[in-house]
């Protein structure tokens, strides 16, 4: 696989994943009718955060797709001269297939590496004050100790996410089935299903920004 996908796949989920933070403090701050200021400092979380997640999710529907093939070619292909051969049908063996090991191991999966990920770098970031200036704010997240991983109780991080697991797979349960069935249906390329991924993961982060704000 080359790098060129998994970076572009990357830089697109960095820029929705810092929008869906963005949205998520808009939201929060309408509801309780405060001022309309955005605190950078978790945007720059929640897009670091991505960064770190989405290659092993490239690869990981990449591996899907190779192992249970949407179309698998046909076992004694007929020879048409230099014509193409026919695309064969959708396999709904390998669609279920696909669908739940992305439902079960890739959610699990997730959902750890998200609350593993973001109570760690939220811990190492501890003392970070509330920015509103993004200069201001690159400035502190650039600075020489803007994250230190030794003030991280890695004990206490990973309570947490033990705590949070089941409900954010439960709700996850009710959005992602029908992300994956759209993807694995009527989307072809692994580079097209991160986008629909990432994409709908618009939403799915500003409920996840919520949760990592509590």
């Amino acid at each position: 696989m080359a790098s060129r996908p998994i970076l572009a796949a990357t830089l697109q989920a960095a820029l929705l994943a810092a929008m869906s933070n963005v949205l998520a403090q808009l939201i929060t701050a309408s509801r309780n009718k405060t001022e309309l200021l955005v605190d950078w400092i978790p945007v720059f979380q929640f897009l670091l955060f991505s960064i770190v997640n989405t290659p092993p999710n490239f690869l990981w529907q990449d591996f899907l797709e190779s192992t249970f093939p949407a179309h698998p070619p046909a076992p004694h292909p007929k020879k048409f001269d230099d014509k193409p051969l026919p695309q064969q049908p959708l396999s709904l063996r390998n669609t279920l297939a696909k669908f739940l090991l992305d439902q079960t191991l890739g959610a699990a999966a997730n959902t750890l590496l998200f609350s593993v990920s973001l109570r760690a770098l939220q811990d190492a970031m501890a003392p970070a004050p509330r920015i509103t200036g993004f200069h201001r704010a690159w400035a502190y997240w650039s600075g020489p100790r803007a994250i230190d991983f030794a003030r991280v109780d890695f004990a206490a991080v990973w309570d947490a996410a033990r705590a949070e697991f089941w409900p954010l797979v439960g709700a996850g349960a009710r959005f992602w089935p029908v992300v994956s069935i759209v993807n694995f249906t009527l989307v072809k390329t692994v580079e097209g299903r991160n986008l629909v991924g990432a994409v709908a993961g618009v939403a799915w982060g500003v409920y996840m920004s919520m949760v990592a704000a509590q």
